[in-house]
């Protein structure tokens, strides 16, 4: 009897009826919600940085009009943690109601931040009616935000995973872990660099170089102490300082931010490039921006992931409408329009197989051009109070 499968068996069911069990139970309260709702306008405080995105939303927006009677208003931002400080201000000035925040598109430090803080509504994912096809077993990260329990307080809206690209004609054995990436870097010098921190794809590179270099990675998952910091970040230190030299511009100058990186492998500075997106390199390539030799890949140990979620402020002034809309992004219809390449390319926090077969089919589409065609094992971020004190300690040692 295979024990690890019939525990993942019984775990799938319990998780399986604690949702039902949970959408049950709330079913009439459900229904108070959606009336409440009609006629509510949701300040949705979401990233504007990409186009697709943008889109994707207003085609929401419009499903949730014309269905329940809720308005999204896009407000755009360029950083959730300015969100945060707009809650957190709010919250100061006594304002405890009628805030201008109703959702928020938010993970990791930013997450940690306002749950400490008890900036957030809830919980309220679970009571949602389409909490059901979530899939916590296979995705874990759907509930713990970079080591932190999300009990409830966002809802999963998408899955995010460290991902490489490159040109298969030009890289035809690419490097898949970071010891391999040094000599990748070695053997192609300039070809190859990273996002400066603080930026987020330059942060998550420092990450995974550093969860490699720990075979005992336990303390990572802890709150951050300046004593554990200095010990998991010596070997990666002394990785970098090895790295560096080999890096474009000799790692003086770093790209500020992930399109620049992209930009600059598909006019051939560079030779590859990373994303957190897995279907990245398939939207850039379906834009025609990055020709159709490109593949997608992951480190064979596996690389970090998370996901990313909805949450509602304590102060909103829309809550309910704010629940209808975080629901009506779990409902199959929109994660599977979010997962299409041609839509936003946005990978599934759904479980497929909970869904009825009519429902799973809007996710059969066939693989694009660029997809990653086998998915490594997934690293769950370290807990988020690392993320400050490792970007400032980097920015000390290489950010001048």
């Amino acid at each position: 009897m295979n024990l690890k499968l019939s525990r993942r068996k019984a775990l799938a069911l319990v998780a399986a009826t604690s949702a039902t069990s949970i959408f049950a139970q709330t079913s009439t309260t459900w229904s108070a919600i959606e009336s409440k709702a009609r006629g509510q306008t949701v300040y949705f405080n979401a990233w504007a940085g990409s186009e697709r995105i943008n889109a994707y939303l207003q085609w929401a927006g419009a499903q949730v009009l014309q269905r329940y009677g809720v308005r999204l208003e896009h407000v755009k931002v360029t950083d959730t943690a300015d969100v945060v400080k707009r809650v957190r201000g709010e919250k100061s000035a006594g304002k405890l109601q009628d805030g201008t925040v109703d959702l928020v598109w938010i993970n990791g430090e930013n997450f940690l931040a306002m749950k400490r803080e008890t900036m957030l509504f809830g919980p309220f994912a679970q009571g949602l009616p389409n909490f059901q096809y979530v899939d916590v077993v296979g995705k874990p990260t759907t509930r713990i935000d970079f080591a932190e329990p999300v009990e409830g307080l966002e809802s999963p809206w998408g899955m995010a995973q460290l991902t490489f690209y490159a040109d298969s004609k030009r890289v035809p054995s690419p490097p898949k872990s970071m010891a391999a990436l040094l000599e990748f870097a070695k053997a192609n010098p300039g070809r190859v660099t990273y996002p400066r921190p603080p930026n987020f794809h330059g942060t998550t590179f420092v990450k995974q170089a550093m969860v490699e270099l720990n075979p005992d990675r336990s303390a990572l998952y802890q709150p951050y102490t300046p004593e554990a910091l200095a010990k998991a970040a010596a070997p990666l230190w002394v990785y970098l300082d090895a790295l560096h030299p080999h890096l474009w511009r000799n790692g003086k100058q770093f790209v500020q931010n992930n399109g620049a990186m992209r930009q600059m492998m598909s006019d051939g500075e560079l030779m590859l490039g990373f994303t957190f997106n897995p279907n990245e390199a398939a939207n850039e390539i379906a834009a025609n921006r990055l020709v159709e030799s490109v593949v997608s890949f992951q480190f064979d140990s596996g690389t970090i992931g998370n996901t990313h979620f909805l949450a509602i402020p304590f102060n909103a002034k829309a809550k309910e409408a704010a629940q209808v809309l975080a629901n009506f992004m779990l409902s199959p219809e929109a994660q599977a329009r979010k997962a299409d390449i041609t839509q936003w390319g946005d990978a599934t926090v759904l479980a497929l197989d909970k869904l009825p077969p009519s429902e799973r089919e809007r996710f059969a589409a066939k693989p694009a051009p660029g997809q990653v065609a086998r998915f490594a094992p997934t690293i769950p971020e370290p807990h988020g109070s690392w993320v400050d004190p490792l970007e400032k300690e980097w920015l000390k040692r290489y950010g001048q």
